[in-house]
């Protein structure tokens, strides 16, 4: 049996937990933040701090340190050489010139959706969205069907493991009621999210399988909310998105 202790380098380790601490809320640390959010002590919150710095992966202005971004090479490079990406990549440029709308696929990492692949048609959110960008699973279309392929308990450990404070107005923060739609997901075969992320966006979701019947991924498509009905969305979109939904699945292994 291998021994983890001499296998692994444990600065290493505590440098990549110093780095996933930072997000879109917590873009500006201190060094004592760090070390709250990531358990290690003051001292090598610090080391691995002013390493990052010194490497030009963090800028430090004296007191607080923000990623750079020579960062998205470490996430370029891992989306890079998935073969996911580039097997529906060509599906959503298709896609989206055929329906008109941005198109997505994103995989599930934790508590969060991870963009792969993405095809824009015209901007619809405040923020630009590309593959390494991430959202909460428990309010996205692509992130409830995720989750609905999970056995119910293991969907419901990451919900209850999730940041639910309310995005908008609209936004689910009960965690009785975002199952109860990931439930839904899992009988009807997508999901549906009305202006939960952004006031004015709503978002379509079919999972994406390999050729095995296994769910991979999941696709979208967002748009504006300039409809009354937000089901008009599964009558005018959801044909497509099956479609290429079949199509993935084919090709992929």
């Amino acid at each position: 049996m291998t021994n983890k202790s001499s296998s692994t380098v444990s600065s290493l380790a505590k440098g990549l937990k110093v780095i996933e601490c930072f997000d879109a809320q917590r873009s500006k640390l201190s060094i004592s933040e760090v070390a709250a959010l990531t358990g290690l002590d003051r001292a090598t919150s610090r080391r691995c701090l002013l390493t990052l710095h010194a490497e030009g992966y963090a800028a430090y202005d004296g007191k607080f340190f923000t990623l750079t971004h020579r960062c998205l090479r470490l996430g370029t490079g891992a989306i890079g050489g998935l073969q996911l990406p580039q097997v529906v990549q060509p599906w959503l440029d298709q896609l989206t010139e055929q329906i008109g709308q941005s198109c997505s696929v994103a995989i599930l990492d934790e508590t969060e959706i991870v963009y792969l692949a993405r095809a824009s048609q015209r901007r619809v959110m405040s923020i630009g969205l590309m593959p390494g960008s991430r959202l909460p699973a428990h309010s996205t279309s692509m992130g409830r069907v995720l989750l609905a392929a999970m056995p119910d308990v293991e969907a419901r450990r990451v919900i209850e493991a999730s940041d639910l404070s309310p995005r908008t107005r609209f936004s689910l923060t009960d965690p009785e009621e975002i199952m109860a739609q990931v439930q839904a997901a899992r009988t009807c075969g997508y999901a549906l999210v009305d202006q939960e992320v952004e006031i004015s966006l709503r978002s379509l979701a079919v999972p994406v399988l390999n050729s095995k019947g296994a769910v991979v991924a999941a696709l979208n498509t967002g748009m504006a909310a300039t409809q009354p009905d937000p089901e008009e969305l599964v009558e005018n979109y959801l044909p497509a998105l099956l479609r290429v939904q079949a199509g993935i699945a084919r090709v992929l292994g």
